[in-house]
């Protein structure tokens, strides 16, 4: 192993060892049945590509399922050179110059709506988002002077966010969504596109985020922008900016329109 040919690291530099974790619908609550548990644990771990594996832990959950973490070699490497990461499309943009930008083109505050959906009660990404107080050392939008934040709160109905959008002339709407059981996010999200309609002249920029999401599902769920885990408030700023105030003056095309005022 050297260079951009690599292996998982376990006890040993190159050993190829692994630690995964997976809940299985067997019981263990007896000698018998925790040893079935483990032997059907193991056959998945197998079947995986771990040789050999381990059963290092495992607990019951209820009567009738079994959380398990393994531990064992995987023989496959990694080809670093292979790997793909997205670069950033737009600047990184200072607040000030965020503010610059926004009079310069807009001649008004930029209109922001933020919100979670669905059942999601978790605020803690959208408060890290728009807050004043911000995430990770950086103020949340709230705190840039241009930007006018309506921070709805949680469990948000979509039409009810659709119409209050309307209302306040939204330019951008903002959805975080954490819950992911049964892919909960992405049913959510494909909800929000149909009730704003297609990308286009009064359709608020939509942009949703949460620590599942893939950035590269933008286009295929329908929205602008997706933000992935570790996102900061000066990355979302930034993009509204890049999306919706381009250098020069006046609004992006696409956006023409949205959120004017008489």
């Amino acid at each position: 192993m050297s260079g951009q040919i690599i292996r998982p690291y376990g006890d040993t530099t190159g050993d190829g060892r692994v630690q995964l974790s997976f809940t299985l619908p067997v019981p263990s609550g007896t000698a018998r049945q925790r040893a079935l548990a483990e032997g059907a644990a193991l056959q998945l771990a197998g079947k995986m590509g771990l040789d050999p594996a381990m059963v290092v832990h495992a607990k019951a959950i209820g009567p009738d399922f079994t959380f398990f973490i393994v531990y064992g070699r995987v023989a496959h490497l990694v080809d670093l050179s292979a790997v793909m990461v997205a670069g950033r499309e737009f600047e990184l943009l200072a607040p000030a110059e965020v503010n610059l930008r926004i009079r310069a083109a807009l001649g008004r505050r930029l209109v922001v709506i933020g919100a979670t959906v669905g059942t999601d009660a978790h605020t803690v990404g959208i408060d890290a988002i728009l807050n004043v107080k911000g995430h990770a050392g950086e103020k949340g939008l709230e705190y840039y002077r241009e930007i006018k934040v309506i921070n709805l709160g949680s469990q948000v109905d979509v039409a009810d966010l659709a119409a209050r959008a309307a209302a306040e002339r939204a330019d951008a709407v903002l959805v975080s969504q954490v819950v992911t059981q049964r892919d909960a996010h992405l049913h959510n999200t494909r909800a929000l596109v149909a009730a704003f309609g297609p990308p286009g002249p009064g359709r608020p920029l939509l942009v949703v985020g949460g620590p599942r999401f893939d950035p590269a599902m933008a286009a295929g769920l329908g929205v602008d922008k997706i933000f992935g885990k570790g996102t900061t408030p000066r990355e979302v700023a930034s993009y509204l900016v890049h999306a919706l105030c381009p250098p020069g003056g006046g609004t992006a095309g696409a956006r023409a329109g949205t959120g004017a005022r008489a």
